[in-house]
């Protein structure tokens, strides 16, 4: 067996072990793209071999998804896809298991109008709300991971020749996701042991408002009474323990919805619906968003934004040394996944349940009443640089340095 392959049959290992964690008995689907086909197979064996009951692969395809937003009708973007929100609700309730293995080519709708776009976000936001109930209050296991395409490598990598640019980016997943140095499986227990330590530490300062400085940046941010920072392991309703991004490097929690003030800079481009938004900076008062403004992708951050009234407030706060070793990587991905992950970031949009105390057990009502955010989206942007400063501020008004220079300060 080369090295390659020993190495992805590890990292498929990882995927149902560490990331989803299958159970005997357990349902699975899997949501790929084609080009993913020899991954997926080996994640589905494995899954087998955990005792999975059955495993269930959706697939998909840029190239057929690109020829949609080219040529379909308007209308065919006012239909969410009711019939993939059944299937995933119905995994939830059953305590069934989900990975995302994705993929995105983060130019694949460039050119395509922006409205189109949002009426396709916003269609699938809506059939898929209750679904994102059930994900934010941990009622199955979840997990995301990436496996190179063509045309991502070739984004990431455009100064090597084709045939090296995936070959690449596999060492680059392989490497944050540790695989390859050991065992794999030791090795993340070590990383979610030191990540736990540091939302610990949050935990038990229990801070009223987080004050953020860079340059761009000047922002207070509010946390609701009983907030929790989370790591990167996480316990589902039937008491599996599943981790939800692999890789992950973040503590993060849910802000308090109205105590946002304020403006923030992003630091790296944002890749959302197939578009690249980049350089923007976005202002807060009383938790709102009131001023948007971006050098690219404008009009696909302003829809965003106005999605509903929810998408005009933050539902995470989540904290990345600038020195992590994805950040030490000094590659840009094009991808949430990979970048949020060097960086600082906060999402726009819905809050995790799983981030108050007794959250999971409260209705959406009751989560709204105690600060949370409710939203169709969630989408995480980066915020964070080598410069910037965090202070938590105590309930008497004490400034605590929590980052300095982009780093721990404890």
């Amino acid at each position: 067996m080369s090295d390659f392959q020993t190495k992805l049959e590890q990292y498929a290992e990882l995927a149902v072990r560490v990331g989803v964690n299958i159970q005997p008995g357990q349902r699975f689907i899997i949501n790929a793209p084609i080009h993913a086909a020899e991954f997926v197979r080996l994640v589905t064996r494995k899954a087998y071999e955990a005792g999975a009951a059955l495993v269930k692969v959706n697939w998909n395809d840029d190239q057929i998804t690109r020829l949609r937003y080219e040529l379909a009708p308007d209308e065919s973007f006012e239909i969410g896809p009711k019939w993939y929100a059944a299937e995933m609700e119905e995994l939830a309730v059953d305590g069934g298991a989900v990975l995302h293995v994705v993929s995105d080519d983060p130019d694949l709708l460039k050119g395509i109008d922006s409205k189109r776009i949002a009426a396709s976000q916003k269609s699938s936001s809506i059939v898929l709300s209750k679904y994102r109930e059930y994900v934010q209050s941990d009622k199955l296991s979840w997990s995301i991971v990436a496996v190179p395409s063509d045309s991502w490598a070739a984004k990431v990598f455009p100064n090597e020749s084709p045939e090296e640019q995936v070959n690449t980016m596999w060492d680059y997943i392989f490497k944050a996701v540790r695989v390859g140095e050991g065992d794999a499986i030791t090795a993340w227990e070590a990383h979610v042991k030191t990540l736990n330590e540091k939302s610990d530490y949050l935990n038990n300062k229990a801070y009223k408002q987080l004050h953020y400085v860079a340059p761009g940046t000047d922002l207070t941010i509010g946390l609701p009474k009983g907030h929790i920072w989370a790591a990167a392991d996480s316990i589902s309703q039937r008491g599996d323990a599943f981790i939800a991004n692999m890789p992950t490097e973040e503590v993060f929690t849910a802000p308090l919805k109205t105590d946002v003030n304020g403006y923030v800079s992003s630091t790296k481009p944002l890749s959302y619906g197939g578009t690249i938004i980049d350089n923007f900076k976005l202002t807060f008062k009383d938790g709102r968003i009131v001023g948007v403004e971006a050098e690219k992708g404008q009009d696909t951050l302003q829809h965003l934004v106005e999605m509903d009234e929810g998408a005009h407030y933050l539902g995470e706060v989540a904290l990345v040394p600038h020195r992590s070793p994805i950040s030490m990587s000094n590659i840009l991905y094009y991808n949430t996944l990979f970048d949020e992950n060097a960086s600082n970031h906060l999402a726009i949009g819905s809050a995790y349940a799983f981030n108050l105390q007794g959250g999971k057990e409260m209705s959406r009502e009751e989560l709204t009443e105690r600060g949370l955010n409710n939203s169709l989206v969630h989408v995480d942007f980066m915020i964070g640089s080598g410069e910037m400063d965090i202070y938590g501020i105590t309930e008497d008004g004490q400034e605590e340095p929590v980052f300095k220079q982009g780093g721990w300060a404890f």
